[in-house]
């Protein structure tokens, strides 16, 4: 496979250290010990079932059978050790009774910190690794009233588990750490208790429980480092324990004061906050750390290559959690700095994955997004994605969020975004899938006769805020109880609001902006549908509408004549007006309708024209009047059906950037390229920034580019023990992964995408 050429010239080199700091951390990928599963494909299109979990346990008493799980690949921070959690019997919630309360849920937690072990491996200098999470030792679960509504809900089109996506601001436990975080609490509790507010006093000792466990656990990993210390003769590994028992053990409950201290504590922070179980984004990193880096350099006990090293550690720990660089500061400057740079190369140093994104807008150094840019040519697996971060603040301002606090968004999972600290959005699974509602108002055009497309598409519009509706009571039964079925304690400490108003970011005005985003899946299928529809039963009259629902019902038997007719219609992607139509003017109701459904805090619902994986496991899904079979993926995200942009790269960044964009929790552009596509290019890096560029200046949100070889794809799928495709990573959907680590189902999607050679 041959790679675009290197247009940035590398100031770092990567030692022995490092070297094998990242083949230990390679295996562990590899060999499948950082996966995430799901077990159910109901849960990765309607993101709802009755055991109501995203992401399956591995151990416990809620796991799934392993025989039924599917990787969703190795971003996963937890390293599976394949036993259960030792002391399950002896969780207190098991010994002393189960209870709805933050308490109760504070003191597991607290246990599983307790006893999970500290563990330092040899030559790392960023430490800590864990083995379990919170629903494996405590089930997720809401009720009978909530899963009574969710069976409901699914059959309507849509369900959802509020978990996932939201973003703390560590600018606050940078500056406080968690013995300032544990003295607020205190204050806080003192204060609520002294008022009788027992609910919101009880939530506080949830929050001390939790603080103090998270000190806790810290000290320990200074104590195995001195341990470690006391028992070897070499003086370069003496040399790194003592290091990192000096910052394990002031960072416990101190600020941290160095810039090792900062990424180790951004270690600490993420893993707790992973182990909670819901997969959160973390913020803007060369803002967090720029004042750190600045500070050590100029006095002398920290270089750019140290600076490198460890936060190449970092990402090699940390995995598949979402981070940013660039965007703009308060002032609308360009906040791109040497911290920038320095978070970039130390991506390019590891040569693996983590999702990392660069915030663009118009006046970023050019320096950085040119580096940028040549990172992504030459990794070819989307890191980093380009966002425009002007657009994301436009989204916020529009939904009604202040403009004094708009400006720090980031980017927090795949192609979501939100306020870091300020803003819980509820993403990454509340599902809307828009076929049912179309295939109701199929149904409904048959029984009540419709006589024209006008007709119909009421009809369909009705079904839709139908569809909603039921997702908003439905929602609003889990939001009754969320913060005591599962508070995100570990998150909402470094969030402002929940410690001084004693209520989880979870819970009602636990932060000031509390939106509920839902994904959208099938858009361009019924966008492509409903064109089809329009063209041939109602201006051609080729067919009936009670044709079309009897072909769809029944996979298309005995009708390939009729299936090719409504396959070969005009369809999204293609930069052609009128199917294009069709798509921007199903987004305007979408976000219409959504616009005016609020949710049980007053705040409003947002779309997000993505799913994660949800177009990929269809078999719960018929056939479609776009001439899909039943078992063949829908689009992906907002992104044409596979095979059906025929009219190149350029003509489908142009068919997404007809939609107003600014209505929506974002909705990204999925490259794939061939790397013989730059054959004949001059300058690729200055290609990608044009083109990049173009798209965000159209009013485009997000770009993930792939540049992979197609038959080498093919070939992993069949020959995954070969040495070259051990590393073979690509961005999935919103996240990154290696190839080898995915459910062969995922496997096969990808590599039927579209998959440019030229243009």
């Amino acid at each position: 496979m041959s790679k675009p050429r290197r247009e940035y010239a590398p100031k770092f080199t990567v030692g022995d250290r490092l070297q094998r700091v990242m083949e230990y951390n390679q295996r562990l990928a590899s060999t499948g010990r950082r996966n995430l599963y799901t077990a159910d494909t109901t849960q990765l299109v309607y993101h709802w079932t009755d055991k109501s979990n995203g992401i399956v346990p591995q151990t416990g008493e809620w796991s799934y059978p392993v025989e039924t799980n599917l990787s969703l690949g190795d971003h996963a921070c937890r390293v599976d050790i394949g036993v259960s959690f030792p002391k399950y019997d002896e969780v207190p919630s098991h010994v002393d009774g189960y209870e709805e309360t933050p308490e109760n849920f504070a003191r597991d937690y607290a246990f599983l910190l307790e006893h999970s072990p500290a563990e330092i491996h040899p030559d790392e200098s960023i430490v800590g690794e864990f083995h379990w999470e919170m629903n494996e030792i405590r089930k997720y679960y809401f009720g009978d009233k909530v899963h009574e509504l969710g069976r409901q809900v699914r059959k309507l089109g849509a369900g959802g588990t509020s978990h996932g996506h939201t973003c703390p601001d560590y600018s606050i436990g940078l500056s406080q750490g968690w013995g300032g975080i544990l003295r607020r609490t205190e204050e806080s509790l003192a204060m609520y208790t002294r008022l009788g507010q027992e609910r919101k006093a009880q939530y506080l000792r949830g929050a001390k429980i939790t603080c103090e466990a998270i000190i806790r656990y810290i000290e320990k990993h200074a104590e195995k480092a001195r341990a470690l210390a006391a028992r070897t003769d070499d003086p370069e590994q003496k040399a790194l324990y003592e290091l990192i028992a000096r910052d394990c053990a002031h960072i416990a409950a101190a600020p941290p004061e160095t810039y090792h201290q900062a990424v180790q504590w951004l270690q600490f922070a993420i893993m707790t906050d992973r182990m909670v179980g819901h997969g959160n984004g973390y913020g803007r990193l060369d803002l967090y750390l720029g004042e750190f880096y600045r500070r050590d350099v100029a006095r002398g006990v920290l270089t750019r290559q140290q600076a490198r090293e460890y936060l190449a550690e970092f990402f090699l720990k940390v995995r598949g959690q979402h981070f940013s660089i660039g965007g703009r500061l308060q002032d609308g400057s360009d906040a791109s700095c040497e911290m920038s740079f320095v978070v970039l190369e130390a991506y390019d140093m590891i040569d693996d994955y983590n999702n990392l994104f660069l915030m663009w807008h118009k006046d970023i150094d050019p320096a950085l997004f040119r580096y940028a840019c040549d990172v992504l040519v030459r990794h070819g697996a989307s890191v980093p994605s380009l966002a425009n971060y002007d657009l994301l603040v436009d989204c916020e301002l529009r939904s009604g969020v202040d403009p004094d606090i708009a400006w720090t968004v980031s980017v927090s999972g795949c192609q979501w975004f939100c306020i870091p600290g300020r803003e819980y959005c509820d993403q990454d699974v509340n599902a809307l899938v828009l076929l049912d509602p179309m295939w109701r108002a199929i149904d409904r055009a048959v029984t009540e006769n419709a006589g024209d497309f006008e007709v119909f598409y009421r009809l369909f519009e009705a079904e839709f805020r139908r569809t909603v509706e039921a997702l908003r009571l439905f929602k609003d039964a889990q939001y009754e109880v969320l913060d005591r079925v599962w508070p995100e304690i570990a998150t909402s400490l470094n969030c402002h609001g929940p410690i001084e108003r004693g209520v989880d970011i979870t819970g009602p005005r636990g932060v000031d902006v509390q939106y509920t985003s839902t994904n959208i899946l099938g858009l361009p299928n019924v966008a492509d549908s409903l064109h089809a529809i329009k063209k041939l039963v109602y201006e051609e009259g080729r067919y009936t509408m009670a044709e079309v629902r009897e072909a769809t019902k029944e996979n298309w038997k005995g009708r390939e004549e009729m299936r090719q007719r409504f396959l070969n219609e005009d369809k999204f992607g293609n930069d052609l007006d009128e199917v294009d139509g069709m798509y921007v003017r199903i987004c305007d109701m979408i976000a219409g309708v959504l616009d005016n459904t609020f949710n049980s805090r007053g705040q409003q619902y947002r779309a997000s024209l993505f799913q994660f994986q949800g177009h990929t496991c269809v078999d719960v899904l018929p056939a479609t009047p776009d001439g899909r079979l039943a078992e063949e993926p829908l689009a992906h995200g907002c992104n044409p059906t596979a095979g059906r942009n025929t009219r190149g790269l350029f003509a489908t960044a142009n068919s997404l950037t007809k939609a107003q964009n600014v209505k929506f929790q974002g909705g990204s552009l999925q490259v794939e390229l061939q790397p013989r596509f730059f054959d004949g290019r001059e300058n690729p890096t200055q290609y990608i920034m044009d083109f990049a560029e173009a798209f965000f200046k159209r009013g485009g949100f997000q770009i993930n580019l792939n540049i992979i070889d197609l038959e080498a794809l093919r070939d992993a799928i069949d020959h995954p023990e070969k040495p070259e495709y051990q590393n073979l990573i690509i961005k999935v959907t919103g996240y990154t992964s290696r190839f080898i680590c995915l459910a062969k189902p995922f496997q096969k999607e990808f590599c039927a995408r579209n998959n440019y050679s030229g243009m």
